[in-house]
């Protein structure tokens, strides 16, 4: 299997951007790659063409290649450039990203400009980290420049590195030199040392080391003297200012967002430490999944599921090298040891009860892994050193954020779904010895549902019609049962009150799943444990009773284990947890499962756990507390509420107010981040194409690409096919989406609607959908004879963004008609009764548009002839009305990204005004006299809304509206 580069280094050529990956010692360097500005289409160059990083700032050395994406016509390479090692698997490090570099690969100047820039921030790091460990008076290594120590990492050293010097005695059990030694190892020798140590002399050497040979003493002083503490989001707005990227000829409306959204990439997948990775190591399968791709490369071997860089990554799959393509994953990797003693000894004294090294530094701490432990010669014949590893995996499908991405999508994938594998391992990983796994899943109630992010408790709205949701559920079923084998659920929400809605619909379509489930298929097992209602009065330690209900269940499911390479037994089901959010009560319960599960793989190791003198366990709840912080930040942009209790086991008032502060935190995230944010991380996952910022622009919000638009406009139609018409002699020609003005016989009446225009050989019909419900909310009939005109053109609403005020997508028609006998106008009082709270008596029907057959039946015609011409029979003249159409844009981000084709706006409304036209000739035929001239055309090419139009009724307080929502969201 072809190893993945350690290191690269980042140049700017005359013709592209250089990537150098840098081999290990004793072998030769890869062919550089080389994206090419302008198009950034990427290739490979031969050895000799390696880039010359001579000049001061002419590179900078990167650990891995994140990806490469493209807005309009601005291309952006995103490197690693800082990293921590986090964790130690089988032997290999895990890392979890620290920094990232994005560098522009439009033109050289461009790409100079980030690289020097990127190469001076990263040298005034590494500055900054040797006066601070200068200045320190601890004893505790910290870790290189880099973010994480090489030392670790036996593939790690690049040929930049000096070859008369070797590293520490690590991982690899290298030996080092004694000059080394005494560098790296100076708190040892006295604070003067270790001063000296770190500004001159030896130091010097280390620095020429890690790529700083370059540096002048002028540039050094220079940047010493700017400031240490600034915001590293606030210096990557200045670069980006700095660029000075100069726009395309016709730049489009994202465009103006590309500082917010390299502001986000950097936050997102540098800075947040939201995102691992492995050299060597798949972490993107569980230890009973990966058995099975252990040969292949990590690119290949990762599960697209939880592989979230493999969109960004997709142009350097056509290289021959694939050295580049390191996967990433989001969501936890935490580690930590401790010692359990066969037979702990009877006494008060805690020095020899269990101890715990915190494998998991937090973010601010500078602690070199691993720190201090007791090393094994210290272990008394009765005890043993264990590792316990949590890793969550968090979806790639239907990801996003909290009020953004909730509940299922239509190809079964549910929001913020979480694997989480609990691994126990001895300290060596030594392969004979067992490595336990024990894998839960998280995910949101799987059912098509929506919560305002606008309350800080919403009320869910269930959408969609039961079978729709049923379809979806049984997808997401399926898929769980195939991989994980049977489903314990365990569902946490409220059985009383809002959370009930959602609770009661997943319960119903748990039964119906177990009435039709066919083959080999396992019933699922449902529970439902109101959380808040059994641990009122924070009383959290009854999450014992739902142990006592499921505990067997838990015991009898066990948990993989592995020896020898070999799987000896396998995990039989899975629990699937869920709350509203996923996040808090789910946290608090799964550790708990966590804990009953690992007392009894070390029950089966000979330790009794319940005798062990240390029962806080702090080793564990502080794993599993940082594990639930980082998968709320991830989902709720905030640390996990209840952590007080999952990491002390305790709860009292300071918790509560800390959970008060991070509600209000997620409310007013919700309703200002989240928007872009959630349009970001589809864009970067390849779920829809740059486009989103467009669209994001006009309405500053984005749609969910997890939901099939023309899946659910083809359902549309068929539905209002069988509901409005009604005689079975029409003959269906054809139905279409497009928006309307929300008041009938109007051309602007704001907000506009998604409608379905259906046509007959006799009938035009306006038919207003219920998208929520997959219901006619009401239709407007229109015979064919009585159309007497067609105006197709321009036809702009709102001049505010560019994507609005474009006159060749902006395109509409508007058919004029005189009201006759046959045209009718019906309204369906029952589709919206389930959210006015209505009862069918004061709704007025009781089955009304029920179903497809009782609808003729159950609807009630009003007759737009009046009383007078009802009485007298005489048709009494009436003004022309006018239904006014405009097409949907044909290309959207999500169109895009999928690579639908379709017809443009102007060729779509073409196509239904000449329809419309042949069949009201068609119907007109019998009124005009043999031998006439041929009747002229009736369509009319005219402006309906002209963008001069537009921009005089654009008031100032619209403007101003969205100014502010610009300011805000934007």
């Amino acid at each position: 299997m072809p190893g993945l580069a350690r290191k690269l280094l980042i140049c700017a050529a005359v013709d592209g951007l250089v990537i150098q990956p840098l081999a290990t010692k004793g072998q030769r360097n890869p062919p550089p790659v080389k994206i090419k500005y302008g198009d950034a289409t990427i290739s490979s160059l031969p050895r000799d063409q390696s880039p010359d990083t001579s000049k001061p700032n002419s590179s900078f050395e990167a650990f891995g290649i994140v990806g490469l994406f493209t807005v309009s016509r601005l291309s952006y390479l995103i490197t690693i450039t800082g990293r921590q090692q986090v964790a130690q698997v089988r032997g290999f490090p895990v890392y979890v990203v620290t920094d990232v570099a994005l560098t522009p690969c439009t033109t050289q100047t461009e790409a100079e400009s980030a690289v020097a820039n990127t190469a001076t921030k990263l040298r005034r790091a590494s500055a900054d980290k040797f006066v601070d460990d200068s200045d320190s008076e601890s004893e505790v290594d910290a870790p290189s420049v880099s973010g994480g120590d090489d030392t670790e990492d036996p593939g790690a050293l690049s040929d930049r590195e000096n070859p008369g010097s070797k590293n520490v005695s690590g991982a690899g059990g290298e030996r080092s030199s004694i000059a080394e030694d005494v560098i790296k190892r100076r708190g040892s020798y006295g604070r003067f040392a270790q001063r000296w140590f770190s500004r001159k002399g030896w130091m010097m050497d280390q620095k020429r080391n890690l790529g700083l040979s370059s540096v002048e003493t002028d540039q050094g002083s220079e940047s010493s003297s700017k400031p240490k503490n600034g915001s590293a989001d606030k210096e990557l707005s200045d670069t980006v200012v700095k660029e000075k990227v100069d726009p395309p000829p016709a730049p489009s409306a994202g465009e103006s967002l590309i500082p917010k959204l390299l502001r986000f990439a950097h936050i997102w997948l540098g800075t947040s430490r939201s995102f691992f990775f492995s050299y060597d190591l798949d972490l993107t399968r569980n230890v009973a999944a990966r058995s099975a791709t252990a040969d292949l490369p990590l690119h290949q071997a990762a599960d697209p599921i939880f592989f979230w860089n493999q969109s960004l990554l997709k142009p350097f799959q056509g290289l021959s090298d694939e050295s580049l393509l390191l996967p990433l994953m989001q969501g936890f990797v935490g580690q930590r040891t401790f010692v359990v003693d066969r037979h702990p000894p009877q006494v008060d004294s805690q020095q020899d009860s269990m101890e715990m090294n915190d494998m998991t530094p937090p973010s601010e701490s500078d602690a070199q892994y691993p720190p201090a432990e007791r090393a094994s010669i210290d272990l008394r014949p009765s005890e043993k050193k264990l590792v316990i590893t949590v890793i969550s995996r968090r979806s790639t499908r239907r990801a996003g954020l909290r009020y953004l991405r909730r509940g299922i999508d239509e190809n079964g994938y549910a929001a913020n779904f979480v694997e989480t594998e609990q691994m126990l391992s001895t300290s060596t990983w030594d392969p004979s010895s067992k490595i336990y796994s024990f894998v839960q899943l998280r995910g949101s109630i799987p059912i098509f549902f929506t919560q305002s992010p606008y309350s800080l408790k919403p009320i869910p709205v269930l959408q969609h019609s039961p079978e729709a949701n049923f379809r979806a559920f049984k997808k997401h079923f399926e898929m769980v049962g195939k991989t994980y084998g049977p489903v314990q659920l365990v569902n946490l929400v409220e059985k009383h009150g809002v959370e009930s809605i959602v609770g009661k619909e997943y319960e119903k379509n748990v039964a119906k799943f177990n009435e039709q489930k066919t083959g080999d298929s396992k019933d699922l097992i449902f529970e439902w444990f109101d959380f808040h209602s059994a641990c009122r009065g924070m009383k959290f330690e009854n999450v014992s009773l739902l142990l006592d209900i499921l505990g067997q269940k838990i015991e009898k499911a066990g948990s993989t284990v592995e020896r020898t390479g070999q799987i000896e037994r396998r995990q039989d089901g899975v629990l699937r947890t869920n709350c509203m959010d996923c996040l808090d009560r789910t946290n608090v319960c799964q550790s708990s499962f966590g804990k009953f599960m690992l007392d009894l793989q070390l029950k089966e190791e000979g330790f009794d756990m319940s005798a062990q003198l240390d029962q806080e366990n702090s080793w564990f709840n502080t794993l599993w507390a940082d594990n639930g912080d980082a998968i709320s930040k991830q989902y709720a942009s905030t640390a996990a509420m209840k952590g007080d209790y999952t990491r002390t086991k305790k709860r009292d008032y300071r918790g509560m107010v800390n959970d008060l502060g991070l509600s209000l935190t997620r409310f007013y995230n919700g309703m200002v981040n989240d928007y872009f944010s959630q349009a970001a991380i589809d864009f970067f996952l390849g779920n829809v194409s740059s486009m989103v910022f467009d669209e994001f622009e006009a309405t500053m919000m984005s749609k969910d690409p997890g939901v099939s638009m023309s899946k659910m406009r083809e359902q549309a139609i068929e539905t209002s096919q069988k509901i409005a018409i009604e005689d079975d002699k029409e003959d269906f020609i054809g139905g279409w989406t497009l928006l309307s003005p929300h008041t009938s016989d109007t051309i602007k009446s704001l907000p506009f609607e998604e409608v379905v225009l259906l046509l007959t050989d006799t009938a035009l019909y306006l038919c207003r959908f219920d998208w929520k419900l997959d219901k006619v909310s009401s239709f407007e009939r229109v015979d064919l004879a009585h159309v007497v005109g067609i105006t197709v053109g321009t036809y702009i609403t709102s001049a505010i963004s560019p994507a609005e005020a474009d006159e060749s997508k902006n395109v509409g028609i508007v058919v004029t008609y005189e009201p006759g006998k046959f045209d009718i106008k019906r309204t369906n009082t029952r589709s919206l009764s389930s959210t006015s709270g209505q009862s069918d008596q004061t709704s007025g029907k009781n089955d009304a548009f029920r179903g497809p057959a009782a609808a003729p039946a159950a609807v009630s015609g009003i007759l737009n002839q009046g009383i007078l011409s009802a009485i007298t029979g005489k048709p009494q003249a009436q003004p022309p009305r006018k239904i006014a159409l405009k097409a949907l844009y044909s290309r959207t981000a999500v169109s895009d990204a999928k690579g639908v084709k379709r017809m443009t706006e102007n060729e779509q409304i073409n196509v239904i005004a000449t329809e419309i036209e042949r069949l009201v000739f068609l119907n007109q035929a019998q009124t005009v006299p043999d031998g006439s001239e041929p009747r002229k055309s009736i369509i009319e090419k005219n402006d309906i809304i002209s963008l001069a139009e537009a921009k005089r009724s654009t008031g100032i307080l619209e403007q101003l509206g969205h100014s502010i929502k610009k300011l805000v969201w934007a």
